[in-house]
């Protein structure tokens, strides 16, 4: 790993949201501050949206962090279910065992806990991830519980919704009218520009322990914001790889090289080529087909973590760098003493995913031989140490109409 070539005492661009390294722009200070004011008014539903990797998920995450403990909090991040099922998730979140309840008892049991919590000077917020997955009937619900009120009128429940941009969409539709009415506030996050994204980098770093040492010239900075558009999980993604070509090469300082280097072996292409087709104005002329936002979201295959014929973890891999270990600091820990603390990585490109052994104790072990870089077919499963992982690979869609 480069920690040590860097001086760093943590890795700085990893794609699991740690709330220690949320970067402060403008539009996120604003985010911290709506969520605030919503809990403390209990002001109904607050709908943020943002394409995935603008930083929602992060932004939440050290709001929660720093809320005090009479704040009761629930969070769903399955949202393709039913009505009924979202009810149960609910109450499961609030420590109750509703499976043998109807849909009457369960409401019921929502509003007594919800009074219990205001008569003990607690507030209650539910956060609801993935949010544009929401079906008309789930939506429905959530609407009917953002108009419980306590005996003094206040409302109970304070509600995040949290997804992206075809939430708002959704939300506009006529059917659900009376839920969008019970919305209080909408907030959207966006692409960094090019200062407060070089800000960002610099702030990981020195969250890290860089300590103001610029490890990235001002050639790559440009590159990045480029490809990345200032999109924080692209930056994060791009930064990381580049990093690792730089430790390869025994640099100290990444250039603009080291950062082609990493877009091409991502198989990116500019930010504003794959920029979703709503927010970009038709071409005056044909060009040729580049690789959407979409595919670079979309995940390549699915990893499933077993221990003794158990799973015990799930993870979708996306374009970019996982890391595997024993310490919270990877992006799928693994606490086992037959695990090192950075075992291995998978790096992700559109249509394929490669693990590499990081010079672990155990290493990796394929079909009873080790094994110390190979991509990943369907079906394929690696040993670490006790646990087995399982990939699945999702199939190429068919470009044929």
């Amino acid at each position: 790993m480069y920690l040590d070539l860097f001086q760093l005492n943590a890795l700085p661009f990893r794609l699991s949201p740690d709330p220690a390294f949320l970067y402060l722009s403008p539009q996120h200070a604003a985010v911290a501050e709506q969520l605030q004011a919503a809990l403390q008014h209990t002001a109904g539903i607050l709908v943020l949206t943002g394409e995935t990797g603008a930083g929602k998920t992060i932004v939440i995450e050290r709001f929660l962090a720093d809320l005090p403990p009479r704040v009761v909090v629930a969070r769903l991040n399955q949202t393709q279910v039913t009505a009924l099922g979202f009810l149960q998730g609910l109450l499961v979140q609030f420590g109750f065992a509703p499976f043998s309840m109807n849909r009457a008892q369960m409401l019921a049991t929502i509003d007594a806990f919800l009074l219990e919590q205001r008569s003990a000077d607690r507030s209650v917020l539910l956060i609801i991830d993935e949010a544009q997955h929401l079906g008309q009937e789930v939506l429905e619900e959530i609407g009917r519980l953002a108009q419980l009120h306590g005996p003094d009128a206040r409302r109970s429940l304070c509600i995040v919704l949290a997804g992206q941009p075809p939430l708002a969409d959704l939300l506009e539709a006529p059917a659900l009218a009376a839920v969008a009415a019970e919305v209080c506030g909408r907030l959207q996050l966006t692409a960094l520009p090019a200062v407060e994204a070089a800000a960002y980098i610099q702030h990981r770093l020195d969250v890290a322990g860089a300590n103001g040492h610029a490890l990235f010239d001002a050639s790559a900075l440009e590159l990045v914001q480029r490809y990345a558009g200032g999109m924080p999980r692209l930056v994060n993604t791009l930064c990381d790889t580049a990093l690792m070509n730089a430790y390869e090469q025994h640099l100290e300082c990444v250039g603009a090289d080291q950062v082609q280097a990493a877009i091409d072996s991502l198989h990116w292409v500019e930010y504003a080529a794959r920029i979703p087709p709503r927010h970009r104005p038709a071409p005056a002329a044909p060009v040729a087909p580049q690789l959407p936002q979409s595919s670079l979201d979309a995940p390549v295959g699915y990893l499933q973590v077993s221990l003794e014929g158990r799973v015990v973890a799930a993870l979708a891999l996306r374009c970019g760098r996982v890391l595997i270990g024993r310490t919270s600091e990877n992006d799928l820990q693994i606490d086992s003493t037959f695990v090192s603390r950075h075992h291995c990585q998978i790096s992700v490109s559109p249509g394929s995913a490669i693990i590499e052994d990081l010079n672990s104790t155990n290493g990796l072990l394929l079909k009873g031989e080790r094994v110390r870089r190979h991509t990943l077919a369907d079906g394929d499963i690696v040993i670490i140490g006790q646990h087995s992982l399982t990939y699945q690979a999702v199939p190429a869609e068919d470009p044929s109409p």
